[in-house]
């Protein structure tokens, strides 16, 4: 399997739910960054746990839309993340509320196809607005 068909399969099975399996091609070292909650995991177990808050947030949170890129030793998934609010998110309350927002994950591999480093961004702030939780910044 190539590092592109690696990263389709994680967010396949994430979209199923089987954690586990999107964890699988990771190494024990493996380090991932949520760059706008400034939050780092490490390994597959914590990778898991990170997954499984974004659906207790949201039970239907899914990656949509996924267009990748392959860059040899690098692969990048520019996707829409959906869900709807109906579970905490941290110390913020269940809306109700959908969100439906761009993201872009990058992952780096090692020559036997195992994930080294992955890292996430997307504008936590619009997801905030569109969550619920902020107003949206006012226009001019």
């Amino acid at each position: 399997m190539g590092n592109v068909e690696t990263h389709r399969a994680a967010h396949d099975a994430f979209n199923r739910r089987a954690f586990d399996e999107a964890a699988r091609p990771m190494r024990e070292d493996a380090i991932y960054t949520d760059h706008p909650r400034n939050h780092s995991v490490k390994g597959p177990l914590e990778f898991t746990d990170w997954m499984q808050g974004w659906t207790a947030a949201m039970s239907d949170a899914r990656v949509n839309d996924p267009h990748y890129i392959d860059g040899g030793d690098y692969t990048v998934c520019m996707f829409h993340g959906t869900g709807t609010s109906d579970g905490p998110m941290g110390p913020l309350p269940a809306t109700g509320r959908r969100m439906d927002l761009p993201f872009c994950e990058v992952m780096r591999y090692d020559a036997q196809g195992k994930i080294t480093a992955g890292e996430i961004y997307y504008d936590a702030a619009t997801m905030m607005v569109q969550l619920g939780h902020a107003e949206p910044m006012p226009m001019g």
